[in-house]
C-alpha cells in the first residue's frame, strides 16, 4: 500500500501528532520514514542581533535540527527506519521536492486547524502541500470540533 512515508515537522504540537500517527502507519505498514524541517529563512537570514553569538539562520537551522532529531530518536525507539533532513527554503516547494526525491508516496502533516476567512486569504504549508502534491496527503487535525470563527 505505501512504502515510503514523509513527515514534515515545524516543531509543533500539530506536527509532533502527525508524526505520531505517521509512525503508527509506519509500524503497521512495516516502512520506513522520512522527517523534513524546512528553515525559510527570509531577509533577516543573516543578521545578528545584539548580544546573539549566532545568525538567525543559524538559530533557526539548530531548531529545526532538534525537531528532526527529537522525531528520528522517536521513531528509532519504535523500531521503525527512519531519515531526517533539513533544508532551507520555501516550505511547500521543499517538501515537495524531497517527497519526489525519496519516492514518498504518503505525506503526513498536522494542521493548525485554521479556517474561514484567515485560511482563505494567508493559506498554510499543508494547504499548499494538499494542493500541489502528486502523492497522497494524510492531514492529522487536532481533533477539536468546533464553530467557524469567520471574522478571524
Amino acid at each position: 500500500m505505501y512504502d515510503q512515508l514523509l513527515v514534515p515537522t515545524d516543531g509543533s504540537d500539530f506536527a509532533t501528532d502527525a508524526a505520531e500517527t505517521a509512525f503508527d502507519l509506519a509500524e503497521t505498514l512495516d516502512c520506513p520514514v522520512a522527517i523534513i524541517c524546512v528553515v525559510e529563512l527570509g531577509p533577516l537570514g543573516s543578521v545578528r542581533f545584539p548580544g546573539e553569538d549566532s545568525s538567525a539562520a543559524e538559530t533557526l537551522t539548530g531548531r529545526a535540527e532538534s525537531f528532526v532529531t527529537e522525531l528520528e530518536s522517536s521513531a528509532t525507539e519504535r523500531g521503525i527506519e527512519t531519515t531526517a533532513e533539513v533544508r532551507t527554503g520555501t516550505p511547500v516547494h521543499e517538501i515537495l521536492e524531497y517527497a519526489g526525491e525519496i519516492d514518498a508516496d504518503l505525506i503526513v502533516m498536522g494542521s493548525r486547524g485554521r479556517g474561514g476567512i484567515g485560511r482563505m486569504m494567508l493559506g498554510s504549508v499543508t494547504d499548499g502541500v494538499t494542493r500541489h502534491s502528486p502523492t497522497d496527503v494524510l492531514v492529522v487535525g487536532d481533533g477539536q470540533v468546533g464553530q467557524v470563527d469567520f471574522d478571524e
